[in-house]
């Protein structure tokens, strides 16, 4: 692919190799495979990277924000309570990760377990970005306790963070099993959680 001079090359380089390290993980994934999709000679890499787990932060940094972002949209929606628009998440997370796709679509549930023991940089960056996801959740929660569409909270963070590592750990049950039964339970769970079974 040819870029022009006004093309973002360092985005085109992280845009590339999302899809490519979400299929097979960051290690198994070496450069030339990225710059050689991507059209984009090695040099190049090495100007916009000081080296592979740099990049690996910066895909990570980009993921999160990106994902912020359509959580902020998955969650504003106008005139629902904070328990339709939190049911709407989790309807959205089962949609995107239950096609049972190896390749998934949460790099946070694909790289968590594989580079958190390898890059420092990494495992802040993964704790960063989950930790703003599960600060937003517990914005909504407590939303819902001052809209009445949900039971109050001792701990809202507390409860958050327990949200989220249910539906991060169904989805990588959900990888394994290759089907969307450990998303459908963990809907259950999250249900009965939220006092809405």
């Amino acid at each position: 692919m040819k870029l022009s001079a006004n093309s973002n090359v360092r985005q085109h380089i992280l845009d590339t190799a999302k899809p490519i390290i979400s299929s097979k993980g960051f290690v198994a994934v070496g450069l030339n495979e990225i710059l050689l999709t991507a059209g984009v000679p090695k040099g190049s890499f090495y100007h916009y990277f000081k080296s592979k787990e740099a990049f690996g932060e910066a895909l990570l940094e980009t993921y999160f924000a990106d994902y912020l972002v359509q959580l902020e949209t998955v969650l504003t929606l106008p005139g629902a309570s904070a328990e339709q628009r939190l049911m709407r998440y989790w309807q959205y997370w089962i949609d995107i990760e239950a096609d049972c796709d190896p390749k998934g679509k949460c790099l946070a549930v694909k790289l968590a377990a594989e580079v958190s023991d390898l890059s420092e940089g990494m495992r802040k960056v993964l704790e960063q970005g989950t930790g703003a996801i599960i600060a937003r959740l517990a914005q909504t929660l407590e939303q819902g306790v001052a809209d009445d569409s949900l039971r109050p909270w001792t701990d809202s963070s507390e409860a958050a963070a327990s949200l989220y590592q249910l539906w991060m750990g169904a989805s990588l049950r959900a990888k394994i099993t290759r089907d969307r039964q450990p998303l459908e339970s963990a809907l259950l769970a999250t249900k009965r959680m939220l006092g809405l079974d």
